[in-house]
Parts: structure tokens; sequence; C-alpha cells
């Protein structure tokens, strides 16, 4: 249970780092990337994955 950042479709925009409850999100060479070893896709925080709802890129975090 992961999520995943499409980095040819991220903006780097960095939207979703902040909002990770678990601090699975960070900055690696110019993208962003998800660690699958700590995201939870929310579970236990909130109802939905909250870097999914402030991505403002359709479809560039998919579940792996």
């Amino acid at each position: 249970m992961a999520l995943k950042i499409i980095a040819s479709m991220c903006t780097a925009c960095s939207a979703c780092e902040p909002e990770c409850p678990n601090v699975a999100i960070r900055e690696k060479g110019g993208t962003y990337i998800i660690d699958p070893a700590k995201c939870t896709e929310c579970e236990g925080h909130f109802d939905a994955p909250q870097c999914i709802a402030v991505c403002p890129v359709d479809g560039c975090i998919k579940k792996v």
C-alpha cells in the first residue's frame, strides 16, 4: 500500500510535501518522490491521500 509520483508529470510545485502526515515525500533531482516504506495513503489520518488532494496535476500521483 503506497503511492508513487510520476516523475515525468511532476512540476515540482512542492504542494504535496507539507501535506504528508508521515513525512514520506521529499524532493530528489528536481522532482518529488514518495518513500513507499513510510507511505500509508494517509490511513489513520485522513479519509483520502492528501498528496493527491492537493496536487495540481491530475494523474501525477498513482497507487502502486
